[in-house]
């Protein structure tokens, strides 16, 4: 994309309502526009990484034989007053009334929905397991909604649904979903850490939140520091094992690492005191095993093996994606921008002329471009009529990880520089080996 040609409104100035430096640099960086409290509009370079993360997303659902769908933002109030749940959810839910007087409400969540669909398709126990899931905008009306992307009103999650025959079989469901969550927050750079939590409005005896340790996360957490040197990697798991996926979650769990709702004071004082850590939290994802609690009321039940009628075990698994946005920027910034990891760069590579109007030096950069574009790089080229400096400031403000900088003298050398955002350093090199470099930085991501 030519930086000429591309809608990037950044801003000079901080706006005055942005507290923590998610919310700066999103406004900053022409990424969001807030329509009103809580609710933004994402411009084009905010929503490139809100669809790269959903890519993710996607990919290590379905790795894990997950299947997509889609679901309404609108939901019928009757059925979430069969499940109980109507009047017990409070004021951060939505209530509508349609021009028929059909009481309706913005969906905070899908169980009700996802179950009433079940019940209407599902009949036998030959048809289990099933985990559906879909990435759709939720609302919930927040008292004071802030941190920008953090704690809006409006924001984009991926939902997941299971439903088993038997507890076994729907925690092994919870297994699996946890194994998927540590592989999709380390391929978008992130080390989310699941952590022992309070069930809360949706309600189960077994959950994990997973936090990014950052000073301005709403939770306070309390971990052995141990914790932060597990890596899943690249490991080839067998969602179908049984026995894999729980020694992924014991491997995982098996350090004390919980929120403030379940901070056991006791627990926590075996650990060696080195290691014991208290420190602030961004949730990023939850997943819940809570048995029939929606199945019973709502009638989702199959006929099994002996032809009895039983209600079917359900969990549900939530990823924040909007809210990932925010959670990447607070763990990769430094005072001039953004630093993206390669991953979920909305751009990979800029391209930054140094003279715009010389001939050999746009002649190059239209060179570069173009190879940049064919190694599928989608590179941002800076060809405004501004001044290097300029340049540079909104280079490193929207964090592109690599910048090819192409000038007159360079050239004469036959030389063009590239810079790593994330460490600073540079080095001069020929344009064919600048593309075959950053080529080979990206393969495979």
């Amino acid at each position: 994309m030519r930086l000429t040609r591309y809608f990037l409104p950044v801003l000079r100035e901080t706006p005055a309502e942005a507290q923590i430096a998610s919310h700066r640099l999103m406004l900053r960086a022409g990424m969001i526009r807030q329509a009103s409290a809580g609710i933004y509009s994402w411009l084009p370079m905010g929503l490139k990484v809100l669809r790269r993360l959903e890519d993710i997303v996607h990919e290590e659902q379905q790795r894990a034989g997950h299947i997509p769908m889609l679901m309404p933002t609108i939901q019928s109030a009757d059925l979430w007053r069969e499940s109980g749940r109507y009047d017990d959810y409070g004021q951060e839910m939505l209530r509508i009334t349609d021009r028929h007087g059909r009481d309706m409400l913005f969906g905070p969540t899908n169980e009700e929905l996802i179950t009433d669909i079940f019940r209407s398709s599902i009949g036998s126990y030959k048809d289990l397991p099933l985990t559906l899931y879909h990435i759709q905008w939720k609302f919930r009306d927040e008292v004071r909604p802030r941190f920008g992307v953090m704690r809006g009103r409006e924001f984009l999650m991926k939902d997941g649904y299971n439903f088993d025959l038997t507890k076994e079989a729907a925690l092994h469901a919870y297994n699996r979903h946890l194994v998927t969550y540590l592989r999709t927050y380390e391929r978008m750079g992130l080390q989310a850490i699941p952590m022992r939590a309070d069930g809360g409005p949706i309600g189960g005896d077994y959950t994990h939140e997973f936090l990014v340790l950052a000073e301005t996360g709403e939770s306070e957490v309390f971990y052995d520091s141990a914790i932060t040197d597990l890596k899943f990697g690249d490991r080839d798991i067998d969602y179908d094992s049984v026995a894999a996926c729980q020694g992924v979650l014991d491997e995982f769990t098996a350090r004390y690492a919980r929120t403030d709702e379940t901070h056991d004071a006791a627990l926590f004082a075996e650990i060696p005191e080195a290691r014991r850590k208290s420190a602030r939290g961004i949730e990023v994802g939850q997943i819940f095993y809570f048995g029939t609690k929606y199945s019973e009321p709502l009638g989702a039940v199959v006929v099994d093996s002996e032809g009895a009628r039983v209600p079917v075990h359900m969990g549900s698994h939530g990823i924040g994606v909007s809210r990932l946005v925010g959670a990447l920027i607070e763990a990769n910034h430094d005072d001039r921008g953004i630093i993206w990891p390669e991953s979920v760069a909305p751009f990979k590579v800029g391209l930054v002329n140094l003279k715009q109007g010389d001939s050999a030096a746009d002649a190059k950069c239209a060179e570069i471009y173009a190879g940049l574009q064919a190694r599928g790089l989608d590179p941002l080229y800076d060809d405004r009529e501004e001044r290097a400096g300029a340049k540079f400031a909104t280079m490193d403000l929207i964090g592109c990880p690599w910048r090819i900088t192409v000038g007159p003298r360079g050239l004469k050398s036959g030389v063009v520089e590239l810079t790593s955002r994330r460490s600073g350093e540079s080095e001069e090199m020929s344009p064919e080996a600048a593309l075959d470099r950053c080529a080979g930085i990206f393969q495979g991501l």
